[in-house]
């Protein structure tokens, strides 16, 4: 068949990304599979098929490793997955059906299965309940209970002692030596499971069986922890979804009713209650509230918001009962998306996750090797005792396991991704996380990006009447009009509360303004050129719009029965924390500029204003352009703008970042997103990927700097197996503690 299938399942206990790896391995090696991508931090696995592939065979393949497997529809995985997987993590009702068909095929099979399930069980037993009623917590229970009960017979029957031990062992290591089997099988030999098998048998040959059952147990408590600071990573991700409501009241036909939130309608018209979570992206038709965005945008205080203001879902509505008028879809709503963009940047490898990938694949096989020669070497060449060295053998097996290394990246990275999406940050990946720290120039657009976007009146000047008079007139004119520079003066009015009686005879001007009649006046609102064709306009008027228009500022001239009255100058004015964003990050040591189409004098003014290089008069190939140039100049270039007219320079920019609503021509084209429009964030979003490499450099050096030293103090005889296990699951949970970290930080 030459098209391409597409199968999709939840995948329950991985935890780390050596898990990902054995399960990709296998499912690879099925005939008929041409690609697979499986992500931990999603719990789901997609398999790209010809058709020829048998599904079940598949499903055996994960179930033999120790995950549980079910099928799945859609692709919001995350957000119709945190419930299922709330119950399944105690009883795995969900699959049951699904184990039920292996049973024909194998019959013990279903039966290993919950052994194995229960070890490297990674159930997410911890995040749905307390961790011992988890599959995994029950085991390492039972393990530490046999431990004990070995102790105690030991203590009693000296004589059994070794057997009791054996039989300790056997209870927690059987799960393991299965799973070692299965993945050695479909392709992955040095599993840490097959390790750790190694080693406790190995240590019974040499009568060290009372150690092999306590290290076997510290290794199920190592995976236990692991299993527990994984599900924590994975939760920060879920908890997002849990802040969209389940229900929503419904407008229909003048009464309100309530009705799922994932059915509603775009167009729909949703009720929001005082304190009621919103539960849909959408826009307000009715109603004035404070808005608490700090679930979404981590935003401290309140935003008040009004009519056709913007809201996300699961906001908070504080106040006042609004109507909005639902925008998206639930799969499509913010979160959602936030979630998704999450989802698949976690698939991405970052370059270190890929380097460190290529280095775990020859550094296992070369401890193997290496603790091979310690074990045989000194007693075969220079008269070593067999027990002593093969017993340091062992332990630098246990000291070997990659794991620690393995997750030292992708776990700082899916915590980056997380917070920062938690933030309004969204990053399409680790590779993009990791370039933004190496940025060393940000060119940003103007309008709508450094600037509001919108005009704003700026200046009123009055000629022999109040400033209020003359913005009154000028509201007159300009009431049904949408032209943004009427939006603009009409906007002013009503803040300042100023009257706007209804005019008469109102007629537009083509290409000139607008007139109209009030209380016996004749009104005229006309460009300037238009003034002085009227000769209203003397030289002192006239130069007064020239100094506004040096400003950057558009000017309107008010005629009151054909006599200059006073002008009103207008400009799209910078966004209030423009000026403290490109400060931080010209303190962080990052250059920015501005390009704009706009004309030189007003790109001079607002630039003037922001204290920023600048290029004006600019169509979207010249910023593309320049872009190009900067880089030849040895830059490392970040294009922050609305993804739109600037879709080429972002293309063309090391990372392209886009700005504001999240609009979908944004998401898609740039690198990363800006959800919230704050230009700090562009400087938060660099800082995070800095803290992220410093954090995995922690991490690498904690994984690696732990294995240093415990090889030299077991090969010196100072440690044995016991402190070996405590260095790899240890090493392991440290890494993951510290890569947790991430989630915690807070945006200035």
């Amino acid at each position: 068949m030459a098209e391409t299938n597409e199968a999709r399942y939840r995948v329950g206990g991985m935890d780390c990304a050596a898990c990902a790896s054995k399960i990709d391995t296998a499912v690879r090696r099925v005939a008929g599979v041409a690609d697979v991508s499986v992500s931990v931090m999603a719990g789901t696995m997609i398999v790209r098929h010809d058709g020829s592939s048998d599904l079940k065979a598949i499903e055996k393949k994960v179930t033999g490793l120790g995950y549980s497997v079910s099928p799945f529809a859609g692709s919001a995985v995350l957000a119709d997955d945190h419930g299922s997987h709330e119950h399944h993590d105690h009883d795995h009702g969900d699959h049951a059906g699904h184990d039920h068909d292996h049973e024909g095929h194998d019959h013990d099979h279903a039966h290993g299965k919950t052994e194995i399930e229960g070890l490297h069980g990674h159930d997410h037993g911890p995040m749905a309940g307390p961790w011992w009623q988890s599959r995994k917590g029950r085991l390492t229970i039972l393990s530490g209970a046999a431990l004990i009960a070995a102790y105690a017979v030991g203590y009693l029957v000296p004589t059994i002692a070794p057997y009791a031990f054996i039989v300790a062992m056997l209870v927690g290591l059987v799960p393991i030596a299965r799973r070692a089997v299965m993945a050695a099988l479909s392709g992955t030999p040095f599993s840490i499971e097959m390790l750790m098998t190694i080693a406790a048998v190995g240590a019974v040959i040499i009568n060290a069986g009372e150690e092999a059952a306590t290290v076997v147990f510290l290794f199920l408590v190592g995976e236990l922890l692991e299993g527990v600071a994984a599900g924590k990573a994975r939760e920060s991700i879920w908890s997002l979804t849990a802040l969209v409501p389940k229900n929503a009241l419904l407008e229909d036909n003048g009464q309100t009713r309530e009705v799922p939130a994932e059915s509603l309608a775009v167009g729909a018209i949703i009720m929001v209650r005082p304190g009621d979570r919103i539960s849909a992206d959408g826009i307000i038709v009715s109603g004035e509230s404070a808005i608490d965005e700090a679930p979404v945008t981590g935003e401290s205080t309140p935003v008040r918001k009004g009519v056709d203001a913007v809201v996300f879902a699961g906001t908070v509505n504080g106040d006042a009962v609004l109507r909005v008028r639902v925008t998206a879809s639930a799969a499509d709503n913010t979160i959602a998306r936030i979630v998704k963009l999450v989802e698949e940047a976690q698939e991405s490898k970052a370059p270190t996750e890929r380097f460190i990938d290529r280095f775990s694949r020859y550094y296992t096989p070369g401890v193997v090797m290496v603790a091979a020669l310690v074990a045989v070497v000194p007693p075969m060449f220079l008269s070593g005792a067999w027990g002593e060295w093969i017993y340091k053998g062992l332990a630098i097996l246990l000291i070997g396991c990659p794991c620690a290394l393995v997750i030292s990246t992708p776990a700082a990275i899916a915590a980056s991704l997380s917070s920062g999406a938690r933030r309004g940050l969204l990053m399409k990946g680790g590779a993009v996380l990791e370039a933004l720290g190496k940025v060393t120039m940000v060119a940003f657009d103007k309008t709508g990006t450094l600037t509001e976007g919108k005009p704003q009146v700026t200046d009123i000047v009055a000629f022999g009447m109040s400033e209020a008079q003359v913005l009154s007139r000028a509201a007159v004119l300009e009431q049904g009009s949408s032209h943004p520079l009427a939006l603009a003066i009409l906007n002013r009015a009503r803040a300042d509360g100023v009257p706007v009686p209804p005019a008469f005879e109102l007629e537009a001007l083509p290409g000139k303004g607008v007139r109209g009649k009030v209380g016996g006046e004749t009104l005229d609102l006309l460009s300037p050129s238009a003034a002085r064709e009227r000769g209203a306009l003397d030289g002192e008027k006239d130069a007064g719009i020239m100094a506004l228009n040096d400003e950057g500022k558009s000017v309107s001239v008010l005629l009151v029965n054909n006599v200059a009255a006073g002008l009103i100058a207008m400009r799209d004015e910078p966004r209030e924390d423009a000026k403290a964003g490109l400060s931080t990050l010209k303190s962080a040591g990052v250059k920015a500029m501005m390009l704009t189409g706009d004309n030189k004098r007003t790109a001079a003014a607002v630039a003037g204003m922001l204290g920023i290089e600048w290029r004006g008069e600019m169509m979207p190939e010249d910023k593309q352009r320049v872009v190009v140039e900067l880089k030849r100049q040895g830059f490392v270039v970040a294009k922050v703008g609305d993804g739109i007219n600037d879709a080429p320079a972002l293309a063309a920019a090391d990372i392209g970042i886009a700005m504001g609503g999240g609009t979908d021509v944004a998401l898609e084209t740039a690198d990363a997103a800006v959800l919230h429009g704050r230009v700090g964030d562009v400087a938060r979003m660099i800082e995070l990927s800095k803290q992220t490499m410093r954090n995995i450099l922690q991490n690498i050096t904690i994984a690696l700097g732990l294995k240093a030293v415990f090889l030299v103090t077991t090969i010196a005889g100072v440690t044995g197996l016991w402190p070996a296990i405590l260095a790899d699951t240890g090493a392991t949970v440290l890494v993951t503690i510290n890569a947790l970290r991430l989630l915690r930080l807070k945006g200035q």
